[in-house]
């Protein structure tokens, strides 16, 4: 029996299913503030071990919880509603919370149309589930929990709101004990972990909710922490493969290097990936990086149209991210670029700029997705301003659905587009033959599969075909 049961429901996402299956981090940071007052907790990651909601049902009813907690993307809101529904089923006396950006910005359509779930956790979520726990156990005013949102006499009542956490080092590192780690892998087959250093972002990219949501401060955790997290993570659970999380790894140059240093001080067998903005990218600092095992960085470009990305508030031109790739490409370190289309001032032409563009990047690999206004977002306030919303199915907001009409692009258009750019990049005879020679084909089928869910038939044909031929060329 447990106190508090902790679920990420079940959930099949394209990335999760093709590219890297992660854990709920959040979750983790959770329980282990939880479990270091005490409390008995219990983590349920239903994607990594295969859950049906059937299997949560009988663990509620095992464990016999107080509080049954639930995290969610956008497009996996509806299932975590499930997972809290069933929590009543089992018990009507069991507390049920959600939290995650979704509800953060969707607090009163959750509680009024979902009244099996008590309360939304508004933001970071540590210090609120933790004081709410003791409310509800020990006893107190739920009206002092900060961070709250709850219904009262029929109407959605938000308590005062939690102050961003100063100092991240105070933060004890995720419950991985309750983690299935073993199950986490990238590519179906590398064992890999996420880690997260830092939190809050000071842009403000027109489609992301992570200012809104964590601050525009930018906050970060002293390079001794990070490293010692890293270091657990590597000698006591043989993880060797991490991917650090943070929206802007190298904005704190002088962090990065002392990570860095701490990395290669320590003899860590790791090998890491990281983001940056491409306007931040340094070849010193990625020189080290690079020594200390990183092999990977992830930019975002966004868009091969001046007008597209100055609508998108970048603030990056197309030579920043020509130099960004250049400086990886000399650093010897792999770099992948996201590419969006979809924007309501774009037209073909515009997006075929953007194709043409990361062609002439040549990155190691690209992502394309379509833009999705999520709640939390400008773009989301804009989108119900010109009612332009498609639909509020939040199924559909998987970045690879058309959700927004567009003026000069049909959704049946845009999905096209989408394909044609995945294929236009990845079945190029030079980058298909130079990704054979470093023995890296099946990523390229993964990252194809993993971006284009609704035509893997077609591409993995394609791609069947562009292999043979240019492996009978080789030989």
């Amino acid at each position: 029996m447990v106190d508090v049961l902790l679920v990420n429901p079940p959930y099949k996402s394209v990335v999760g299913e093709y590219v890297a299956l992660a854990p709920p981090l959040g979750l983790a940071y959770i329980a282990s503030v939880l479990e270091a007052e005490g409390v008995k907790v219990r983590i349920i990651d239903a994607p990594a071990e295969n859950l049906t909601f059937h299997d949560i049902y009988n663990v509620i009813k095992q464990e016999k919880p107080v509080i049954v907690g639930a995290t969610c993307t956008t497009p996996a809101f509806y299932n975590a509603a499930t997972t809290l529904k069933i929590a009543k089923d089992v018990d009507e006396e069991i507390t049920t919370i959600i939290g995650g950006a979704h509800v953060t910005f969707t607090p009163k359509s959750t509680l009024m149309n979902n009244p099996h779930i008590d309360y939304v956790v508004l933001g970071e979520g540590e210090i609120t589930t933790l004081e709410l726990h003791k409310c509800i156990t020990v006893g107190g005013e739920i009206k002092e929990v900060k961070g709250l949102a709850y219904r009262q006499n029929g109407k959605v009542t938000f308590t005062s709101p939690r102050p961003l956490i100063r100092n991240l080092d105070d933060m004890p590192f995720p419950a991985w004990h309750l983690l299935p780690m073993k199950k986490y892998k990238a590519f179906g087959k590398i064992s890999e972990f996420p880690m997260i250093t830092s939190r809050g972002c000071p842009f403000q990219c027109i489609f992301c909710s992570s200012s809104a949501l964590m601050g525009k401060k930018y906050r970060f955790r002293s390079a001794e922490n990070v490293v010692k997290e890293m270091e657990i993570l590597s000698r006591k659970y043989n993880i060797n493969n991490i991917a650090v999380l943070d929206d802007m790894f190298m904005l704190n140059k002088k962090r990065a290097k002392e990570i860095s240093e701490g990395i290669i001080e320590r003899d860590l067998n790791i090998y890491w990936g990281a983001s940056s903005r491409v306007d931040i990218i340094d070849y010193k600092t990625l020189k080290i990086m690079k020594k200390a095992g990183c092999t990977a960085i992830y930019v975002g470009v966004e868009s091969g149209d001046p007008k597209v990305l100055k609508w998108y508030r970048k603030g990056i031109t197309l030579e920043q991210a020509r130099r960004a790739v250049a400086i990886a490409k000399k650093a010897g370190v792999r770099i992948l670029t996201s590419f969006i289309m979809g924007a309501p001032v774009e037209n073909l032409d515009s997006i075929n700029k953007t194709i043409k563009f990361a062609m002439e990047l040549n990155p190691d690999y690209v992502q394309f997705t379509i833009l999705t206004p999520y709640p939390g977002t400008w773009l989301y306030d804009y989108a119900l301003k010109h009612n332009l919303l498609l639909t509020k199915d939040w199924r559909k907001y998987d970045t690879q659905t058309p959700v927004m009409k567009l003026p000069y692009i049909t959704p049946r258009k845009l999905k096209e587009l989408l394909l044609k750019a995945y294929l236009k990049f990845y079945l190029r005879p030079s980058y298909l033959k130079e990704r054979i020679k470093y023995g890296e084909i099946m990523l390229v089928t993964t990252a194809i599969i993993g971006g284009l869910k609704t035509a893997i038939k077609t591409i993995a044909h394609k791609i069947k075909l562009a292999i043979q031929s240019i492996s009978s060329d080789l030989v």
